[in-house]
């Protein structure tokens, strides 16, 4: 029998950590349950984000969340960067590295785009091998996340949710499962997001990602820079009736409002955690996300912060 949350703590509501709340978080201690970090920001850096994160993984769990493991490539995997990763997480106590089902980058170079992978039995084998590998150099559970997407390869020969379901089991890691990127995905490939996340291994989340998207009229991208809608908080309600709670938090990366902001659109998970809660239903499936006249390219939001 596996584990809930693989015997991860359920860490409650949390925020992404950001430079522009430096000073408040560090002025005002804000009742947050935990932070999650962009790893990249971090490894390389012995100044003042290194100073500041430092200071608040004394009073707060942190989690770590990379953009450039990269575990869908071809390349080698990257030695440096796992153990620059190992032992940043050593530094702060870091509760669990998560990173991304996708790839980043080939022939050495970084894309610093989530890009995505052919849901085949090869690209499955090669991925639960990698997975291995970084958890025997991190002795620890890898979580990943499924990703959002722009389109598809014709080569799949089984969906997403099946891919990352069986990826799971047979790589022994954990999942990271944001409720964004299912909706967001599924109005793009009409797919259907209830049966997703009814379908995902309850057992092997653990953490959850909530976040606002931007709907450009011919798709939905997963933009960070809004509040959640109603189709996300529906499949957060879902996936906490069937995990019966994990570590939760809010994705908010561009146009960053001020902290309390960002604090209390987290905070609006615990009415849905209540199972009797009616969830008001939408008008189409976009209603009440972000609109853009324009149609910009998807890499355009992905790049991680740094300072």
């Amino acid at each position: 029998m596996t584990e809930p949350r693989l015997g991860h703590e359920n860490l409650g509501l949390g925020v992404g950590l950001r430079t522009v709340h430096f000073s408040h978080i560090l002025e005002h201690q804000p009742e947050v349950d935990w932070f999650e970090i962009i790893s990249e920001n971090f490894m390389d850096s012995q100044g003042r984000p290194r100073h500041v994160l430092e200071q608040i993984a004394e009073r707060y769990p942190i989690v770590m969340h990379g953009v450039s493991l990269s575990i869908g490539s071809t390349d080698p995997l990257n030695r440096d960067y796992l153990h620059k990763l190992k032992t940043l997480a050593n530094s702060v106590n870091a509760r669990w590295i998560s990173d991304h089902v996708c790839w980043t980058g080939v022939a050495g170079r970084n894309t610093h785009d989530l890009l995505p992978i052919p849901y085949t039995e090869a690209t499955l084998t090669h991925i639960v091998e990698r997975i291995r590998t970084v958890q025997e150099i991190l002795e620890r559970p890898l979580i990943l996340e499924n990703p959002s997407s722009y389109l598809e390869f014709q080569d799949s020969t089984m969906s997403e949710c099946e891919f990352i379901c069986r990826m799971a089991e047979e790589a022994d890691c954990g999942l990271l499962l944001d409720v964004n990127n299912v909706y967001v995905s599924s109005v793009n490939h009409e797919f259907d997001p209830v049966s997703y996340v009814e379908s995902i291994p309850a057992e092997r989340v653990v953490q959850c990602h909530l976040a606002g998207h931007t709907n450009c009229g011919t798709h939905l991208i997963d933009t960070h820079n809004g509040h959640v809608v109603n189709p996300v908080w529906n499949l957060f309600q879902l996936l906490h009736q069937r995990t019966g709670g994990v570590a939760t938090l809010l994705e908010w990366d561009a146009d960053i409002p001020p902290f309390p902001t960002v604090h209390a659109e987290v905070l609006k998970a615990r009415q849905y955690m209540d199972e009797n809660l009616v969830i008001p239903a939408q008008d189409s499936p976009e209603s009440g996300s972000i609109q853009s006249e324009a149609i910009p390219h998807p890499a355009s939001f992905i790049a991680a912060e740094f300072e």
